[in-house]
């Protein structure tokens, strides 16, 4: 649904009561909500700051009721607000461990390695994106750690489409927060495109797919609701 706050229009659904979809510019933002706040999961590319606070806004939230931002990858579409969003209130900045170094802008991140079919999709969806600026990071994260949002949510290292990417498993809910190392793509669910080490990243694929999850929330594309392990296991590698 679109929703209007203060002429800031998002575009914006709930996926699983607590668990709000963000279709924000190139890529997707979630939004959990717990009693005492708000955990944003990725930020979309640089200028997404006003549609965040709209969507929490809409919530019955502040923005300073943002407790933490939880960046699955470096990568500009994901992280390019995460500075501003930051900057607000305290928030917590959560990342990979091995992605860190590149969200705090010390080092530029690798490149991805692109297929023939990638290149052409890369020049569409990349054009006039803007470079995230460098971001504070807070907390670097490892697979296996628990953080204190959703009853627990799980944080599952899953390298190649960057070497720090991570997913988010929220058991208690049934849900998954792949980041780009799954999409949904023409009604499919496929392997993300532009990793820097594509069979990492089928491996990553492999590995979500064998959890146990009703839905499936990915940086690109529409979720899958209902049975999402299955539409995991069929998952192709369609831009190879």
């Amino acid at each position: 649904m679109d929703v209007g706050v203060d002429d800031v229009d998002v575009d914006m659904d709930e996926v699983v009561p607590g668990l709000h979809l963000l279709r924000l510019p190139v890529a997707n933002a979630y939004l959990w909500q717990d009693g005492d706040g708000a955990t944003l999961i990725d930020t979309g590319p640089p200028g997404s700051g006003a549609a965040v606070a709209a969507a929490l806004e809409f919530l019955g939230l502040a923005r300073q009721d943002l407790r933490r931002v939880v960046l699955t990858h470096f990568h500009d579409d994901h992280a390019g607000s995460a500075a501003e969003i930051a900057a607000w209130a305290g928030a917590r900045v959560v990342v990979g461990r091995a992605d860190a170094a590149f969200v705090r802008g010390d080092v530029p991140g690798p490149p991805p390695v692109f297929t023939a079919a990638e290149q052409a999709l890369h020049a569409v969806v990349a054009a006039g994106l803007e470079p995230a600026p460098g971001c504070r990071v807070d907390e670097e994260v490892d697979d296996g750690d628990v953080l204190d949002l959703a009853g627990g949510a799980v944080v599952l290292g899953v390298p190649g489409h960057t070497p720090g990417s991570i997913a988010l498993h929220l058991p208690r809910h049934g849900v998954l927060i792949t980041g780009d190392t799954v999409a949904e793509h023409q009604g499919q669910v496929v392997l993300g495109p532009f990793n820097t080490d594509r069979a990492g990243a089928w491996a990553s694929l492999q590995r979500l797919a064998a959890l146990d999850v009703e839905a499936a929330c990915f940086g690109h594309g529409e979720p899958v609701l209902g049975d999402a392990a299955a539409a995991l296991r069929r998952a192709t590698d369609p831009f190879a």
